[in-house]
């Protein structure tokens, strides 16, 4: 029978302090945010189960919040980069193999994070201008390609994604994929692409926007399948589906991160389901198979840093997933 894999996380909301002001977003807020290193152990403490710390974030809150610059001072960090890498530190310190989504980052700075984390991630969302992201300058599908690109360059396992239903085109979304499939043709490090559905947020611009339905989503994945290299995977996020089974038929072959501990930051309307259900969802017809949040190839490749190296032998089996 085929695989399908998962992850079990922990998710760490460093800060929800965001230079961007996506019409979507009910994550961001504007009062500024840090979460205490003190906090975040604490968080870790609780994961006893997990092996993957998954830290994301608002974007940049440092150049829009001098408040920010404070708290980091008081807790002793220079930079908000500086923070992120002491939190990667403490999470490897405590038996956590880190997975940081940052949001835009420079090569210098992918390239500091790289030996903290098993892999990385950036969605792209959509590889084209639309209207949810004119305030947001992270967004320019430009800048956050080159990000994507300079990952590619650094050998970093890379997760990304498109967001589906937030006033893009059928053809926006291929194109999108596509953008995505050369990419990781001429850098070989994509490891998972999440094809998600936008789900409306109250009390943000687009509350009242339709979601996709389920036959987008479903030909989404059916034509990610048919775009991206077989050796990328394609993730559909469990919680905010009612049913897996005719997305893993499709062409899915992942679910992402599922925490015990912690709830879905960015979707916190939508709780995730046991792994029970996921496995009745598969209907006997695949698999479940737990993995690292670096994928069994780039195990085996050892796409990894000294720094976590331990980690990744004493979790990984011999085909590259969990012990």
């Amino acid at each position: 029978m085929e695989v399908v894999t998962y992850s079990k996380n922990v998710f760490i909301p460093l800060t929800r302090s965001c230079r961007n002001r996506c019409a979507y977003c009910g994550f961001r807020i504007d009062k500024p945010h840090l979460m205490d290193p003190k906090e975040v152990k604490s968080v870790l403490l609780k994961a006893k189960n997990a092996k993957e710390a998954l830290f994301t974030f608002g974007e940049k809150p440092d150049e829009v919040y001098p408040e920010i610059k404070t708290m980091l001072k008081s807790y002793g960090f220079s930079s908000f980069l500086d923070y992120i890498a002491s939190m990667n530190k403490l999470a490897i310190d405590m038996g956590f193999l880190p997975h940081t989504n940052a949001g835009v980052l420079s090569y210098n700075e992918l390239k500091m994070l790289k030996p903290l984390n098993a892999s990385m991630g950036l969605m792209l969302e959509q590889a084209v201008e639309l209207e949810c992201h004119k305030f947001s300058p992270g967004k320019k599908p430009e800048i956050r390609i080159k990000t994507i690109k300079n990952a590619g360059k650094l050998e970093i396992p890379f997760t990304t994604g498109i967001l589906v239903g937030i006033g893009e085109s059928k053809y926006d979304r291929a194109y999108s994929l596509e953008v995505i499939a050369e990419i990781h043709e001429n850098y070989g490090h994509i490891q998972e692409v999440i094809i998600q559905n936008f789900k409306p947020k109250k009390n943000t611009p687009m509350e009242n926007h339709p979601p996709p339905t389920f036959e987008e989503m479903l030909e989404t994945v059916k034509i990610a399948r048919e775009i991206l290299p077989e050796d990328v995977t394609i993730q559909i996020p469990p919680n905010l589906v009612d049913d897996v089974y005719p997305f893993i038929k499709a062409g899915a072959r992942d679910i992402g991160g599922i925490s015990e501990v912690t709830h879905d930051y960015i979707n916190p309307e939508s709780p995730w389901p046991s792994l029970q259900k996921i496995e009745r969802c598969l209907r006997g017809e695949f698999v479940l198979k737990e993995r690292l949040p670096i994928y069994p190839k780039f195990v085996k490749l050892k796409w990894y840093s000294e720094t976590i190296a331990k980690l990744i032998q004493r979790y990984a089996d011999d085909d590259g997933y969990a012990r």
